[in-house]
């Protein structure tokens, strides 16, 4: 399954795919980039967004200081 999640202001796909999670920045154009991130296969869809608050809680804005996602499918 395919996660869209808005974090702190970017946008990052993430999937699980042969039992790993696989990460890419969504650019506005639509393109894909490799984002520098692992994540534990054994974090369950419902904490993925905990996680990158974690993990990017540093890019945090008073615009934009949270991670929630914005589409699955």
């Amino acid at each position: 399954m395919r996660h869209l999640f808005n974090v702190f202001g970017r946008t990052l796909r993430v999937e699980m795919t042969d039992a790993r999670w696989r990460s890419h920045w969504v650019g506005a154009d639509g393109k894909l980039g490799l984002a520098q991130l692992a994540i534990p296969p054994d974090v369950a869809p419902a904490d993925l967004a905990q996680y990158l608050y974690d993990i990017y809680h540093e890019n945090a804005t008073p615009t934009n200081g949270d991670v929630f996602e914005i589409g699955a499918k």
